[in-house]
């Protein structure tokens, strides 16, 4: 071989190393940017779960939250009811009394001046008994509604609070 044809197959040789240098330099810089890849992968990965798990232990919460104010509201509606039933049958004892006293009211006599003075009384009587009747069951009905608004509301208060303040 001539010294030309060394020459040639030196330099290749030099510039295939530097090839294969170059070659394995850039698979290393891959590798480690696929490393660093893997790991800022794994980081929002694992950021993710978390987040998840305490959106859903939040969620959690909130629902269990939400599920005592309903119980509490519930349980506020039955006194309610229980209390406005215990009005209704003091009404309709009162109710009963002035039906009764209506009908006792008047002289029984031989005058008809007195008679018709007692009839006048017992129909007045009767008449203020049933408006005293009709104005009791409608404040019993205003009552119930205020009771029931009065409930939900505190309920929907509650609900709000737990939905917006953190527990503790």
């Amino acid at each position: 071989m001539s010294g030309w044809g060394v020459r040639v197959i030196a330099l290749l040789a030099v510039v295939g190393s530097y090839w294969l240098v170059y070659q394995h330099g850039r698979s290393v810089e891959r590798a480690e940017a696929a490393t660093a890849s893997a790991q800022r992968d794994s980081g929002d990965l694992l950021a993710e779960v978390l987040g998840e798990r305490g959106a859903r232990q939040e969620e959690q919460r909130r629902a269990a939250a939400h599920e005592e104010v309903r119980a509490h509201a519930r349980e506020q509606r039955k006194i309610a009811e229980g209390s406005a039933a215990g009005a209704d049958a003091a009404g309709q004892r009162l109710h009963d009394e002035a039906g009764k006293l209506a009908a006792t009211v008047g002289c029984p006599g031989q005058d008809p001046a007195v008679a018709a003075r007692s009839e006048a009384a017992r129909r007045s009587a009767m008449v203020l008994s049933d408006l005293l009747a009709r104005a009791d069951a409608r404040a019993g009905e205003l009552a119930a509604a205020y009771d029931r608004a009065r409930v939900a509301g505190l309920a929907c208060e509650a609900s709000y609070n737990s939905l917006v303040k953190p527990p503790g």
